[in-house]
This record gives structure tokens, sequence and C-alpha cells, in this order.
């Protein structure tokens, strides 16, 4: 038997996360090798290969792929894996948002891994289209896969709380991207599609959330929202033993979710 434990986690720029403490006094790497996860997906590295520390590049005997975008400081994906994988790509195809490092797929024996941090559209009505365009060329392709018999695992950033329950104001932020019912309709296609909201499977009530305001210090409220997933698709369904989310990990505005397979 397999069994795979996996996080996911918006790191909210990987050198600035390694310096801070994340839980009981470890910094990023000692979490890490003591956390011991089978992989850890990261989005928003913000990074690339020249600027990156030896003490982020190698930690404990984890393979380490990284992902940046172009832009230097900006968005990017990244992976520490126990297991080698079979097949690493960068990016699923798009000369239009692969350039953004937004994309890591690594195959396994046992399943397709996806790491992705999905755009944000709150900074304009450009970066808004450009979001939705990302999520129809990401369903276009994944549904593809799918289709092909592919053993699939998502997981990342979405940036976008699916339902009320998924954030603590739903009703003030019905206009705020992020909660746009236009957002919110491609999940219930994605969803629809045949892809499982893995945490959804185990908690089905409110108040569980990933991503806190930093400028209203709404963590201590427990004023968030709820936009970072696992997601299988069908044929994985019975393969998923725990999916949660690791409210105790500090370190960015972003806690990792986790993900627990057997094989």
């Amino acid at each position: 038997m397999n069994r795979y434990r996996i996080l996911s986690w918006n790191v909210n720029g990987i050198r600035a996360v390694s310096g801070k403490e994340i839980l009981n006094g470890l910094k990023f790497g000692d979490f890490l090798v003591q956390d011991s996860p089978d992989i850890c997906c990261l989005q928003e590295t913000k990074v690339d290969a020249k600027s990156l520390p030896p003490e982020i590049e190698r930690v404990g005997n984890y393979f380490f792929y990284l992902n940046p975008a172009e832009r230097k400081g900006y968005s990017g994906t990244g992976l520490y894996s126990r297991i080698e994988p079979d097949e690493i790509r960068y990016g699923f195809g798009s000369s239009e948002f692969d350039h953004e490092g937004r994309t890591i797929i690594a195959r396994y024996p046992d399943f397709t891994l996806y790491t992705i941090y999905f755009p944000n559209g709150g900074a304009s009505e450009e970066r808004l289209s450009f979001k939705l365009r990302f999520y129809e060329a990401f369903l276009a392709h994944i549904q593809e896969r799918d289709a092909a018999g592919d053993r699939i695992v998502i997981c990342g950033d979405v940036n976008t709380a699916h339902y009320p329950v998924d954030l603590a104001r739903p009703k003030e932020n019905e206009t705020v991207s992020g909660f746009l019912p236009i957002e919110r309709e491609w999940l219930d296609r994605f969803i629809g599609a045949g892809f499982i909201d893995t945490f959804r499977l185990f908690k089905p009530e409110g108040g569980h959330y990933t991503w806190w305001d930093y400028k209203t210090r709404a963590r201590a409220r427990n004023v968030g929202w709820r936009i970072d997933y696992f997601f299988v698709n069908e044929r994985m369904r019975q393969n998923v033993i725990a999916s949660s989310i690791r409210s105790n990990i500090m370190g960015s505005d972003h806690c990792p979710v986790e993900l627990v397979l057997e094989f």
C-alpha cells in the first residue's frame, strides 16, 4: 500500500517565509524536515533560480523544483518531493499564461499532481479578465486529461471562495473579486465536470479559512476566506483518506492545506 501526505501552501514569498518562525519556533526548512510531508507544493514563491538561497533549494532529502515567473519577484510555484517524480512539466501549454510560472505538473506512478497559483482578479478589470481566461484554459486542459484517464490531484490558491460558507463575511464581499458570481460560477462548472473539493468530504460546516488579510489583522479574529484547495477527479475519490486545513502554521497570510491519499 502506498500512502502520500501532501501539503499545499501559498507562502507569499519563499524568501520571506524562510526567515520566519512557522511552528513551535521552527523556521521553514526545519519545519519541513520535522513535519515531513511526502510532497509540499508552494504558490506565490516570488523568486527565480538565481535568487534562491541554498537553505531553500536544499532541504533535507527533498527534490526541489521551481517554476518562476519571467517578471522578477512575482507569482511562481515550487514543489518539494521526497519521491522523485517520473516527470515534471512547467505550465500546461499556454503561451498566454505559462510565462507567469503559475503551474507545476508532477507525474507519479499513482497520480498526476498539479500545483497551481491561479491569478488574482482584484487589481483591475484587465486582471479579472486574465483570471477568467486562465480558468477557462485550465478547465479545457484538465478535462482533456481527465478524459484521457489520468488520476488527477489539483492543489493551490484558486483565489475564489466558492460558497457563502467559505468566507466569514459573504454579504460584504459580493462585489469583490474572489467572490464574484462569475468566478463562483466557474467553480460550479469545474466541480460539475467531476472534480471534488476534498475538504468538504470531511468538513461541511463554515468557520474554516485559509487566507486572512494582513492589514486588518484578520487572522486573530478568524475573519478569513477559504481559497486554497485540494481537488481530485472522480476516479481518485476512493483514495482520499483525509483533507484538512493547517491553520496553526504561521509565516504567510495563507496557511497550508493537507491531503492524505492511499493506494
